[in-house]
């Protein structure tokens, strides 16, 4: 990607369509409507719990099945069955919609602070077992990616694409100063990073870390550089 170029995280992404869905009052009410009943619902019952059409009605069900918010089938309301063709019935999926500007990736973290915790040795400090989770998941995310794409030997600067990818996809706005250097403008762990800095940095900095590693990326090291409002670490050439 040329400078400047902030990939965008395709969950992100989604999340905010599936919101921007939900800026229609009566598709709103529908969704909320349906959510309420934890049971299938037929286009008529959506369509009377706001005073619209049914043809109208289908058409925002419609939306709402396609941003994920709702999933569609043939079925007997109610448990009822029916002869004849039975009725399109619509019920909530099972997916949970949660936006943040920037991005964050609590759950990223919980689930590696779980592992560490598992996992904790005798006689290992809680801080050490969470760095060394986090380099063990990055580098087996690296090997993942290695063993899919099968890009053959990495340089920096081929590398770095291939990092900025990864760390566009889970928040971290990456941005590439130059053909070689890596800079990360949002934390996803923030405010945790805020309150705990030393460990919350050190995994990032284990986990980009082990995944240059995972994906024998050569010629390039991720450095810890804080500065405000930022992730703490920054991917640049190997110092001599």
């Amino acid at each position: 990607m040329t400078s400047g170029t902030t990939p965008q995280s395709p969950a992100g992404d989604a999340a905010i369509d599936s919101l921007s869905v939900l800026g229609e009052d009566s598709r709103r009410q529908m969704f909320a409507f349906i959510r309420r009943q934890h049971r299938p619902v037929t286009r008529d019952e959506a369509a009377a719990s706001v005073g619209i059409s049914r043809k109208l009605a289908a058409f925002h069900l419609d939306k709402l099945v396609d941003a994920g918010l709702l999933r569609a089938r043939y079925g007997s309301p109610g448990g009822i069955r029916r002869v004849g063709r039975q009725p399109k019935v619509y019920e909530p999926t099972d997916g949970h919609l949660h936006v943040s500007i920037p991005d964050r990736r609590h759950e990223l973290l919980a689930d590696l602070l779980l592992e560490a915790v598992l996992t904790e040795a005798d006689g290992e400090s809680a801080t050490h077992a969470a760095v060394r989770t986090a380099g063990r998941r990055g580098r087996e995310w690296g090997e993942r990616e290695r063993d899919q794409t099968r890009p053959g030997r990495l340089g920096a600067e081929r590398g770095l694409s291939v990092c900025e990818r990864m760390l566009g996809r889970h928040g971290f706005e990456p941005v590439r100063e130059t053909p070689t250097q890596l800079r990360l403008l949002n934390c996803p762990f923030q405010p945790l990073a805020a309150k705990a800095p030393e460990l919350v940095c050190g995994m990032n900095h284990a986990f980009i870390t082990g995944y240059l590693q995972g994906l024998e990326v050569g010629g390039v090291e991720a450095v810890l550089a804080p500065r405000p409002g930022e992730c703490c670490v920054q991917l640049g050439p190997t110092k001599e």
